[in-house]
């Protein structure tokens, strides 16, 4: 989520409630805001070669909007821009896929809209970035999910393994999603200072497995995640970058994929490859993007630049689908994205939100669903 979004979202919410100040700090005080790093967690945060002078830096510095607008400035901007056909006319397909009773000896990606994806690596469950609610931002009238978007709940997941958070933004850490898995998930791998969100939410300690880049957790023999550069900012509230935002590299004795996180195009994809190898599946951000955001994220052309750069045998696209927070058409990126793609080394794979795509055998062939102008949600 950007910050564009939660300021519509704040703002809409004062104005409707004619709250105050008091008012205001009462509702930036809700759970759902979770809470900055304190105590250990802090030291460790603030250990971290890559907090500088009070907050987490990106490697390459770089600020957030490109066109060095103020505060208000980008407020103000932002609220009055024109936007054209940001959502569907009809509801997106998707698929309500039965996850409980997938074989567990299958290799298999599910996207589940935006940035949400169900892994299954050997018989290990990963879910990445989950939001299953109706909406991506504080309050239930901002930033809607397009009809047809949401085919699952975060009640039909399975038991987790890892549930991996590449930051604190609304559109990746949704708290009523991480409540409702709270009992069934085994490990939760993150970065520095977004564990402190979860402690505010209950969840154990033992749970908790915060990383900086560079490091890799091992859940188990079978899999190792690496949290990787990413090029973003945090927060979700007011205070910006006190958590580490992150991209993972996920890999099993067979398999090998790429989370880039929401990231801005940059070295930081082919230093991937210069250490690790190619990639196997690069899910990467290529939605959500204007000019003065190219700091924070990618164009389709940038992700197929960035599938490029890991050396990647496919892309799958991910922050699309799902929510508008750009003023962009939203088959825009799936369009673009297709024409950059072409005739590169990697397979561009576009499943309908809810697809089992195995992640061996042929690479399974998928339609331009986004084209069908009379696309409506496919049964179950």
């Amino acid at each position: 989520m950007n910050r564009r979004t939660f300021l519509r979202g704040a703002v809409g919410t004062a104005l409707a409630a004619g709250v105050g100040a008091g008012g205001a700090f009462a509702f930036l005080r809700q759970e759902a805001f979770g809470a900055l790093p304190e105590g250990s967690s802090r030291q460790r945060v603030a250990s971290s070669p890559h907090y500088v002078d009070g907050e987490f830096r990106n490697v390459i510095p770089r600020p957030i909007l490109s066109d060095g607008s103020s505060f208000v400035g980008a407020l103000i901007r932002s609220l009055t821009e024109k936007r054209v056909q940001t959502e569907p006319p009809v509801p997106v397909p998707s698929k309500r896929p039965d996850l409980r009773s997938l074989d567990r000896s299958r290799d298999c990606v599910v996207w589940l809209g935006h940035s949400t994806f169900f892994l299954q690596l050997e018989g290990r469950r990963l879910l990445i970035d989950p939001v299953f609610s109706e909406h991506a931002s504080p309050v239930s009238f901002s930033v809607r999910a397009f009809a047809g978007a949401t085919p699952c709940a975060a009640a039909d997941m399975p038991d987790i393994d890892c549930l991996l958070i590449s930051h604190d933004h609304w559109d990746h850490l949704d708290y009523p999603t991480v409540m409702t898995l709270k009992n069934r998930v085994r490990s939760v791998i993150c970065g520095l200072g977004v564990g402190a969100h979860f402690r505010r939410w209950g969840f154990s300690e033992r749970v908790l497995r915060e990383a900086d880049w560079g490091e890799t957790v091992a859940p188990n023999d079978d899999l190792q995640i690496t949290l990787v550069t990413a090029s973003h900012y945090s927060g979700r509230a007011l205070t910006r970058n006190q958590s580490l935002w992150t991209g993972f590299r996920i890999v099993s004795p067979r398999q090998s994929v790429f989370f880039s996180g929401d990231s801005g195009y940059g070295p930081h994809f082919a230093d991937v490859r210069k250490a690790f190898g190619p990639t196997d599946l690069a899910l990467l951000d290529c939605g959500q993007y204007n000019d003065r955001w190219k700091y924070i994220h990618m164009t389709p052309e940038e992700a197929a630049r960035a599938a490029e750069d890991l050396g990647a045998g496919a892309l799958l696209p991910a922050h699309v689908g799902k929510f508008a927070l750009a003023s962009h058409p939203w088959d825009e990126p799936f369009r673009r994205v297709s024409l950059a793609s072409r005739n590169k080394n990697f397979s561009l794979l576009t499943p309908v939100i809810g697809d089992v795509v195995p992640l061996s055998g042929a690479i399974p062939v998928f339609p331009r669903w986004w084209e069908n102008e009379r696309a409506s949600t496919s049964p179950s």
